[in-house]
């Protein structure tokens, strides 16, 4: 089922839909991830090196925004003998559905609970770590100021944040260049312009993105003590906060 290539935008369509992360996404999810997210596989193998200095003996882990629980499987096999508690959570049913079936494949299972929820209103527990892997682009605006805030007084003193986006820039000239980069990517990992200019216009007020500078000010906002960009390629970025 997750082998499949991406081929949901390849022939033109009538009306172009707004982009969910329905069954027929989870069914390529791995292929479109892969080639649409400059560095993609590096960051979550990162996630788990980060989970290895920073996560805290016997506390809990949130993947938030799961997916297909890829940055779940890297933190719980760097924190195997800590006594970690993962909390991996998707608003999508089927995003769940699969991720159950591939963590079960890892052995991971019984550290690991999967909930299908809502992660802009949800509470949370104390935690030593939390990770937000281009999720925050897709909840609305106004629900990101207090879902970090949230997060941040959830997360114990050392702990940290790690935040995936994909950025816009202030500078008009250096967004249009950053995101031609992009799709030069794109372009280079088979991707037609049929196929890039459909899923932009499905994505279009989907994924709405922020820059860095406003990442940044919630971040301190919200009481996280250091900021550190520590992956960076064209207009995507990933940001370690510690609080």
């Amino acid at each position: 089922m997750s082998d499949q290539q991406d081929r949901i935008y390849a022939t033109a369509h009538q009306q172009v839909t707004r982009f969910s992360f329905d069954d027929t996404v989870v069914r390529v999810f791995p292929d479109m991830i892969r080639r649409s997210v400059p560095g993609y596989p590096t960051i979550i193998d990162m996630i788990g090196v980060l989970a290895a200095r920073y996560a805290q003996p016997d506390t809990c882990l949130y993947d938030l925004g799961c997916s297909l629980g890829a940055a779940t499987t890297a933190m719980a096999t760097l924190t195997a003998d800590q006594g970690n508690r993962l909390i991996a959570v998707d608003n999508s049913a089927a995003m769940i559905r699969q991720a159950g079936t591939l963590i079960a494949e890892t052995g991971q299972s019984e550290r690991v609970s999967l909930l299908e929820g809502d992660v802009a209103s949800m509470d949370f527990e104390p935690c030593s770590m939390a990770v937000l892997n281009f999720t925050l682009q897709f909840i609305a605006p106004d629900k990101r100021d207090a879902l970090i805030q949230r997060l941040a007084d959830a997360t114990l003193p050392g702990g940290i944040l790690v935040l995936s986006e994909k950025i816009r820039f202030a500078d008009d000239a250096e967004n249009a260049l950053q995101t031609e980069l992009h799709h030069a990517f794109k372009r280079n990992n088979g991707y037609s312009d049929l196929e890039i200019s459909q899923k932009r216009t499905a994505l279009e007020n989907v994924l709405i993105p922020e820059t860095l500078a406003d990442h940044e000010a919630r971040l301190r906002q919200a009481g996280y003590r250091e900021i550190h960009v520590w992956f960076r390629c064209f207009n995507f970025i990933s940001l370690l906060a510690v609080r």
